[in-house]
């Protein structure tokens, strides 16, 4: 297995705000520059599985692996690899959050796949990650 990148990020935003976006998945691609669009096929739980699109690539499909009150894991199901987005979310001690990404891949091919896919993941991790956290920020304080 080889780590593609890690982020990290504290929020005002409580845990469920970050869960409530990721179960959100049609809206992703506010948060995410990398996504077109993504489908789940069922409900936000461990093995639901859909189907998302990254820009300029194929579609492709997805299992939720892990799911619960501080864990979100999916992974994308590619030609001989399996790439992972491990996402975990606690309260920061000054109230908030503390969140944590890493991607890993996988597999036979993963070699392929990290010269296909490493370097722009590496490089838009934790933007992605700092626009989410925008996003759930703001749906927070939109409720108070």
């Amino acid at each position: 297995m080889m780590t593609l990148g890690n982020a990290r990020i504290t929020s005002a935003a409580a845990p469920a705000a970050f869960f409530a976006r990721w179960a959100d998945m049609a809206t992703w691609p506010e948060w995410n520059a990398d996504t077109e669009w993504v489908r789940l096929d069922g409900p936000f739980a461990t093995g639901s599985t859909g189907v998302l699109k990254p820009k300029g690539a194929p579609r492709t499909k997805f299992v939720i692996a892990a799911l619960s009150d501080s864990e979100f894991t999916d992974v994308s199901l590619l030609l001989g690899a399996r790439l992972t987005f491990h996402h975990l979310v606690g309260a920061a001690p000054a109230g908030g959050s503390d969140v944590q990404v890493s991607v890993t891949l996988a597999g036979p091919l993963a070699r392929v796949w990290n010269l296909i896919l490493g370097k722009g993941i590496k490089e838009t991790l934790q933007r992605d990650l700092e626009s989410l956290r925008a996003v759930a920020e703001a749906a927070s304080e939109a409720r108070a």
